[in-house]
């Protein structure tokens, strides 16, 4: 539930308009072909969360699998990615909220939204699982309204939905192939997220048990709400009556002509970027920890409170939430457009690395050094590489694309320079400090890594 929380969000209730005003109908197959990705992505996640359970994820197997320096960049990377998202979280409910108060600077509700999110974190890890629980489930319900809603629109042809409408306002793809593809990048971004249900691993009972069929569950439902949905918004409406200003799924209530059906569903949109802003405040709570502990992130980030919080970690994602805010401020109509184009980054980050430690744990299990967990990623290390591959033409293919993927794409020697520069800083502090006597062995830096902390597991509902 943790997972499907972190991803339902305005990835899909918000993103998924703009992208279906710009690519028109054909957006379902790019939908379609990131889920195949994500597929394999979680797949391999489930093989390394088998073979070792850390809340360090995969910082820890990049360690284990790479070296020090991939779990350091690796890390950081998935910090910026929540962090940026955040932004989009919260601007996206600022979007959604100028429904009712059109007058209200679009920075005040963002800045509200960060402050509730943050309390909600800040006094248990308990409070969290039990309130994203019920968050994700009031998504999924409203994800399963739509789908039996919109599928009875198109059976009984109601207010014109129907297969034509994939061809309507310039066919399925009315700007060009070329387009479609150029939406691949925001699409990835929208599947963020469901990485943290091995995260959660490490503070969950049971893990060999309920880890497999919590990743192939959250692999068929993602499936199905991402790629149903999207393939009913385009035949329940032309693909022009949707635009980036408000959410698809509020477009198609307001059509119905029930008064309270559009605000209802817009509570609903706005409790998904709730919930999913509050999940990346749990995550990068505990990635910065981790680090921390490893001497790879200001050791402020590494405390915890006596509610078992890494309150640390938090805050300094908070700050740059904060930053969010006066982005807001700014430039209120590309704030969610750059965000979402910069986390996109961390997220193809994220997934890269899960799938060369996989590649890596197997490697390591054919030479009989590891036991290979009997849930196995399928098909590697081919779709291994044919994943990295389209991963790698995304990231390309953001140079020709909009002004904020642009901005994103030649943002990444800039964030590559402050990683490098961070790993050096890193390193030589380690060369300063003062060495243990040698009473054994000295420690494997590539054998795995303790769990960075003793947090008491979530609810086992959550």
């Amino acid at each position: 539930m943790i997972a499907i929380g972190g991803a339902i969000g305005v990835g899909l209730f918000l993103g998924s308009g703009g992208r279906l005003a710009a690519a028109g109908p054909a957006l379902v197959l790019t939908y379609a072909v990131a889920g195949v990705a994500a597929f394999f992505v979680m797949r391999a996640l489930g093989e390394l969360v088998l073979h070792r359970p850390t809340s360090g994820s995969f910082v820890d197997y990049a360690h284990e699998f790479v070296g020090p320096w991939a779990s350091f960049a690796s890390g950081w990377m998935y910090w910026i990615n929540w962090a940026f998202t955040g932004i989009a979280e919260l601007t996206a409910i600022a979007t959604y909220f100028s429904k009712w108060a059109p007058h209200v600077p679009q920075w005040v509700v963002a800045l509200g939204a960060l402050v509730l999110v943050l309390a909600v974190n800040l006094l248990s890890v308990r409070l969290f699982g039990e309130l994203e629980f019920w968050f994700a489930l009031l998504k999924v319900l409203a994800i399963t309204l739509f789908l039996f809603v919109g599928t009875w629109l198109v059976v009984f042809s109601v207010n014109d939905a129907g297969v034509h409408n994939l061809g309507a306002g310039g066919g399925f793809t009315p700007h060009g192939l070329p387009i479609v593809v150029m939406s691949l990048q925001a699409v990835i971004f929208a599947y963020s997220g469901i990485e943290l249900v091995g995260i959660a691993a490490g503070e969950t009972k049971n893990v060999h048990q309920v880890m497999p069929k919590a990743i192939n569950g959250v692999v068929w439902r993602i499936a199905i709400f991402y790629v149903g949905s999207v393939l009913l918004l385009t035949l329940v409406l032309p693909w022009t009556a949707y635009s980036g200003d408000q959410s698809p799924f509020v477009t198609v209530f307001n059509s119905l002509g029930v008064p309270w059906a559009g605000d209802a569903m817009n509570v609903v949109v706005i409790t998904a970027a709730t919930s999913s802003c509050n999940s990346g405040l749990y995550s990068t709570g505990r990635i910065l920890r981790a680090m921390a502990l490893k001497g790879e992130a200001p050791a402020v980030t590494s405390r915890m409170s006596r509610r078992h919080v890494p309150y640390g970690g938090i805050a300094l994602t908070a700050a740059v939430f904060l930053g969010g805010v006066f982005l807001n401020y700014l430039v209120p109509k590309q704030a969610f457009d750059i965000a979402i184009a910069i986390a996109s980054l961390g997220v193809i980050t994220t997934w890269g690395t899960l799938l060369f430690c996989q590649i890596r744990l197997r490697r390591a299990a054919l030479r009989g050094e590891i036991a290979r967990p009997s849930f196995r990623m399928p098909g590697s290390p081919y779709t291994n590489w044919l994943t990295l591959g389209m991963l790698a033409l995304v990231v390309v293919l953001m140079a020709f694309a909009d002004e904020p993927q642009r901005i994103a794409f030649y943002s990444i020697p800039l964030l590559a320079i402050a990683i490098a520069l961070g790993w050096h800083l890193v390193k030589a502090r380690r060369g300063r400090a003062p060495r243990p006597p040698a009473t054994g062995p000295p420690p494997l830096l590539s054998g795995p890594v303790p769990p960075p902390d003793a947090t008491p597991p979530l609810s086992p509902r959550s």
